[in-house]
This record gives structure tokens, sequence and C-alpha cells, in this order.
């Protein structure tokens, strides 16, 4: 273009001859004519190549990528598969990778273009009304739990109009899970889409896939969908479907990549799930694309058209009846958890929630665990044994339960000091079941009253659970007398009465000086 524009100046200006013209910028004629014609250089010609050692074996691949037209998708020709055929079947021997790869990348969307299925997947532009649709999607991540790397499942729930997100995470994508996630989600959001929500297939909602978006539901999904007022829009299964909720797919990605990197590091699923509920509030900030407003300045404009809340809650935990097993155990998804060993023989029943376990007598409450994550594992609570452990005290020291209480830090350093010492003091029997007397107290006091009971027979001495007994009230007593500043009040009231009443012999004694007066005649003033 440079080239043409000096020319056509020269020409122009110093009036030179076509030769003149070639001579100067060493061109051909013909090139300076073309740039006196036309300040616009012509397209440069493609030189079409013939690659004689392929052309016999191009009708032989076209034959191939025919084939490929009914054979299934991860069954088709690759390149490297046509070469190979190519000199096992036909004695192409000749022929390089590079030709056959770049004629069968050029054939095959010609073909496939020519059987009707080789249609370039188009996109249409979309608009979401405020407040009408939401996306559900879970994805993987990785987390350090307690020191171990542990796989657990990010549930999102992102409202389409805002981009608003909630996302928690679980240890499994189970029902429960899957239920539990929209609840959260729906707090926080204050409502429900009034459209619909998207989802893939999920098995916690679809049991089996029909055809078209045709599907079957689970019956405490519809109870759930139906209670909350919203429907459920599936997208087309595998990846052909991943575009028609492409704000979730693509939030689960950009969120793991913003907040959870480097792999965060947890005690617990419920530490975790509060970074994750910081992180969405961090994100009220963003904007998305081109937007002028943050994603929280389009939420509170978007909260106000959602549905409102059902005023009654769903029960979104799974109703078991587990029978109790001789170890005072349940089994609930192949993991054991502990009851009281007055159960032992009996039916229970248990709410399986996605984090926690809880499990009733009856309508009693009598067990509460966090949801074990590994199969096969055990979590069990030494006081469902102290029953047990009364008329068998040999087997508290190798006790599970008792191993997993020292781990929680519940069986603390004073509790293993009063043991030693009643064992000394009682034997090996009689110092056990005097530690089962003390362990008995957590079911009417508190951890560290207890504690400090403990502590404070020690000091003394005494090693009787009569005596942790008593200084553990006494702890109790006084921490919910400096707590309360009414009884502190009523306290020092008190004692101002008990001043006023105080015995003659404490109080001050009386002056006689009027009376030595009368005697000396000495007035006084």
């Amino acid at each position: 273009m440079e080239l043409f524009e000096v020319i056509r100046r020269d020409d122009r200006v110093e009036q030179l001859s076509v030769r003149a013209l070639a001579d100067k910028y060493g061109v051909h004629r013909r090139t300076v004519r073309q740039a006196l014609g036309n300040a616009v250089p012509p397209p440069r010609k493609i030189p079409v190549r013939v690659a004689p050692k392929l052309e016999p074996a191009k009708g032989l691949i076209d034959a191939m990528l025919v084939e490929d037209l009914t054979a299934p998708r991860k069954q088709r020709h690759t390149a490297r598969r046509v070469l190979a055929r190519l000199v096992d079947e036909h004695g192409f021997t000749d022929l390089t990778y590079s030709a056959v790869r770049d004629y069968v990348a050029k054939r095959r969307p010609e073909i496939w273009a020519a059987a009707g299925k080789g249609v370039e997947d188009a996109f249409v532009p979309q608009t979401h009304e405020p407040g009408a649709e939401g996306e559900v999607d879970f994805a993987d991540l990785w987390i350090d739990l307690a020191g171990v790397r542990t796989r657990v499942f990010l549930f999102t729930m992102r409202l389409s109009f805002s981009g608003k997100a909630v996302h928690r995470a679980y240890a499994t994508q189970g029902q429960e899970a899957f239920l539990e996630g929209h609840l959260v989600a729906f707090a926080v959001f204050g409502g429900t889409p009034v459209f619909h929500v998207r989802y893939d297939n999920l098995k916690a909602a679809v049991s089996r896939v029909l055809f078209g978006r045709s599907r079957t539901e689970s019956a405490r999904w519809v109870a759930f969908r139906s209670h909350h007022g919203f429907e459920a829009f599936y997208c087309h299964p595998g990846v052909e479907g991943a575009h028609e909720k492409g704000g979730v797919e693509g939030e689960g990605g950009r969120f793991r990549r913003n907040h959870l990197v480097p792999v965060p590091k947890v005690e617990s699923m419920a530490e975790l799930n509060e970074l994750l509920a910081s992180c969405d509030r961090a994100d009220d900030d963003r904007r998305i694309s081109n937007r002028t407003l943050s994603v929280g300045q389009h939420y509170a404009f978007e909260a106000t058209l959602l549905r409102p809340l059902p005023t009654e809650a769903f029960e979104t935990g799974l109703v078991l009846t587990p029978r109790v097993d001789r170890y005072s155990r349940v089994t609930v998804r192949q993991c054991f958890y502990s009851v009281p060993a007055r159960l032992i023989g009996h039916q229970v029943r248990g709410v399986l929630h996605a984090s926690e376990l809880v499990l009733f007598s009856g309508r009693t409450e009598v067990a509460r665990h966090e949801r074990a994550t590994v199969r096969g594992s055990e979590t069990l609570l030494l006081d469902h044994y102290l029953e047990v452990l009364v008329r068998k005290p040999g087997a508290l020291r190798g006790a599970t339960a008792l191993v997993q209480a020292r781990a929680a830090g519940t069986f603390t350093a004073a509790h293993e000091a009063f043991w030693t010492a009643a064992r000394t003091a009682h034997g090996d029997g009689g110092g056990t079941r005097a530690l089962v007397e003390v362990l008995l107290l957590h079911r009417h006091h508190t951890h560290g009253d207890v504690v400090a009971g403990i502590t404070a027979a020690l000091g003394v001495g005494a090693v009787s659970p009569d005596v942790v007994a008593l200084e553990t009230r006494k702890h109790a007593q006084q921490a919910a007398t400096a707590s309360d500043p009414v009884v502190v009040s009523l306290q020092a009231r008190r004692l101002a009465d008990l001043t006023d009443q105080l015995p003659l012999d404490l109080r001050p004694l009386p002056s006689v000086a009027a009376y030595d007066s009368l005697l000396t005649g000495t007035r006084h003033a």
C-alpha cells in the first residue's frame, strides 16, 4: 500500500515515466501500471498446489469419512487412523501424516455439510427478565480438610438477570445436599425465581431421561418444587446442552479461580462454607462484562421481583429407620454412628441432612453427628458408652470412642490426670469407674465447668467423683453470678444489710463525754 502511494505521488508531482518509476523503485513496469490504475493493490493469488502422492488416496479418504456419518461418535476415523489404514490396506507407504491431517481437516466439514450434518453451532443472544430465571449446577472442588486433600462438591445457584450467585460446599451430590443448597440460596436471595430454574440431568432431581426434554422426576423433588412454586427447565444431555445454562457453567470456574486458589485449608466444612459466604458477599461489587452497574446493584432491583418464600419450612433431610447393632452403632450410607447403649437392638429414626445426621428415639433426640465423608468410617461419642464402661471398665483404655474424644479435644489433660490419680488410689477398675462418674457430669454441666471442677479437686489432692461434682457446681454458680449484673447488685445490697446487723461488740463504742461534763461542770459544745 505504501509503495503504491509513493509511485502515484511521483507520477503526480514529478511526472516520471513508467520506466523511470520502475527503475527508481526496483519493481516491474506491470506493478507501476497497477499502482497508477488503482490506489489499492490487487489481492494476491493463492497458488493451487498439487499433491501428487496424495491424489490417488483422496477417494479412499473420502470413503472413510463418509463411513463416519453413521459411526458412533467415539469410533470415528482420526487422521492418524486414516493414515494407518492407507498404509496397511492400500500400500501408501510414502504418505506423510501432515498431508493426510490437513486433507482430513478440510474434507470432513465439507462431507458432513453435504450430508446435512455439518451446520455450525449457532447461538442466539438472550435477554433474561429480572426475577424470572435461575441456574443450578455442581462443580468439583479440592480442599485441604483437617490436613487431608479432599474432594468436595460446590453447589452453585445463579440468578440469570443480575448474576448474583450463592455457593455452598457439600461432601456429596446427594439429594439432601441438592435440596439444602436450594434452601440456602433461596434464603440469601430472599425469594425464588417466578418462572423457572435451569438444570442438567442431575440424579438428585431426575430419575430417568426420556425423549427431548421430558424427564421422570423423583417424588421428593416434585414436592420441593411445588412447595416453593417454581418450574424446572432441563437442558439437553451431555456437552450439547451445556450452553443452555452457560452462566452457571462459567460461574463455577470463575469462582474457583478467583477465590479458591491456592487450595483452601480448613478444619471443617462449616469453616469452608463461611469462607464461601464471605466470597459471595465480596462478589457483589464486581461488574459482569460491560455492565455499568455492579452485581449487587442489579440484584437490589431483582430481589423485589422474586416470589416470596413460603412460611412453612420444607424438610430436606432423608428419613431413615436403622437398627442399633451390638456396638451401639447405626449404619447410614456405609458409615457408622454411635447412639446411647440403652438403644442396642432397637430401631431408631434418623434424619440425614447434607452436613449432619440427627437420630431420634420416639420423639426424643438421642444423637447428633457431623456427616462422615469416608465410607466405613466410625463417628463415636464416648458419652454413649459410659453405662457399659461402668460394668466393663477395662474396655475404656482401647475404646475407639476414647481415641476420637482425645483427637477432638473433649477428653482433656485434666481428665487424663484425674484418671491416672484415681487408678493410683483405687486400682484400675475402681479408678476407671470414678472417671466414668466424672464423665457423666458432662450430661448436666458445661464442659468448662466440669474441667474446672476436676482441676479444683486435683488441687486439693481429692480423687472422689463427689468432690469433683461439688467443685463443678460451685464453679457453675460463680460463673452465673459473675455474668449476671442483677445477682451482683442483690449481693451488694445484701452485704450492706448485713453490715447494719453486725453484733454490738463489732460496732464503734459510744462516747461518754456528755456525762463527764456533768461531773466536772464543764460545758462541751
